[in-house]
């Protein structure tokens, strides 16, 4: 392609998308993407809204990741590529991908690289942002794998007051907020923040449930009742990647978000109760780990950091207790043990 062709492309594609709507910078943080990236750029350019920009962010990779993106950006002017000069790790990754977008774009919408979007979702969740101006986050089903999620708000209601959404979240009412690539977040909001996601260890698998709780304090969330993004299930993705250290790290992550906004969006008896009953949830897992998992030392190791980071020490005292009433249900139900030694559900009457 000749400078001049490129020139008239990219005259041609600004003068286009300048009059349909606010402009709105998709951001893919990527490493070793190469096996899925294709189809998530393509899910980019088949977008019935167009007027976007798509910064890709590589981080380090070691496959055709760079090749790729490079390829797709020769081809559109509003594809932008950067490479970090170091690797680090996931979310600091979205972070350097925040602070790439353009300072005239209205919305931001994250993409992972194994994700893509079905082609309205950006025209579809940037009507409802535009039509409720208090709205800071916009979400939408999902297809996580094969099931679609994300559901529990009321039809046809497309606004719903962000205190109040995050409130039932944390009493455990619903979970809309689904994965950083269901969400549509007003840039204003990502500009704020000198590093929207945050990198501390035990932060990382709710980073981007964190974000909405810091978000929502001051606006609202919006939500489109159709199904707009797709969450792919792999054996290489983040998520199974740390089911897969066995730590579970969803107790540690859940506890911290509780602890840290519970005394924002509950009443102080609500805080009170859940807290008291999460650790006790927190115990019991921690309780069949002993007998059932036989965790090695940096299984232990990782919960009492975890635990001393939200400020309650572990207690062995608890976890043995917690111990005892299970080995006590098992022997009242045997068929429980069984059942989670075979990993198998007890038979429906």
């Amino acid at each position: 392609m000749s400078n001049s062709t490129s020139i008239n492309s990219a005259v041609s594609t600004l003068s286009k998308t300048s009059q349909i709507g606010p402009l709105v910078s998709v951001v893919t943080p990527v490493y070793n993407g190469q096996k899925f990236l294709a189809e998530c750029i393509d899910s980019i350019l088949s977008q019935t809204y167009q007027n976007w920009e798509y910064v890709i962010v590589d981080n380090r990779s070691t496959d055709q990741t760079l090749d790729i993106a490079r390829r797709y950006a020769e081809r559109d002017v509003r594809i932008r590529i950067y490479s970090n000069h170091e690797f680090v790790n996931m979310g600091e990754n979205h972070n350097i991908a925040f602070r790439k977008i353009s300072p005239r774009s209205k919305y931001c919408k994250v993409l992972h690289a194994d994700d893509w979007l079905f082609p309205n979702c950006l025209a579809e969740m940037v009507r409802v942002a535009e039509t409720h101006p208090s709205v800071g986050v916009v979400g939408a089903y999902g297809l996580n794998g094969v099931r679609v999620t994300w559901d529990g708000l009321p039809y046809p209601s497309t606004l719903t007051p962000g205190r109040e959404l995050c409130r039932r979240i944390l009493l455990g009412e619903l979970y809309v907020f689904g994965s950083p690539t269901s969400h549509l977040i007003r840039s204003d909001l990502i500009r704020s923040r000198s590093a929207f996601y945050n990198t501390n260890e035990f932060h990382l698998a709710w980073m981007d449930q964190e974000a909405c709780y810091e978000v929502l304090q001051n606006s609202d969330f919006g939500f489109v009742h159709q199904v707009l993004t797709y969450t792919r299930q792999h054996d290489e993705s983040a998520t199974t990647s740390i089911a897969r250290s066995g730590l579970n790290t969803d107790f540690p992550s859940q506890l911290i978000l509780l602890k840290r906004y519970g005394p924002v969006y509950l009443h102080a008896e609500e805080y009170r109760k859940r807290l008291s009953d999460y650790l006790k949830l927190y115990y019991r897992f921690l309780g069949q780990s002993v007998l059932l998992r036989f965790k090695d030392g940096g299984f232990w190791q990782y919960h009492k950091r975890a635990l001393e980071y939200v400020g309650f020490p572990l207690s062995f005292i608890q976890v043995a207790k917690a111990s005892l009433l299970e080995v006590s249900d098992t022997l009242l139900n045997p068929f429980r043990m069984t059942a989670k030694v075979l990993g198998i559900s007890k038979p429906a009457r």
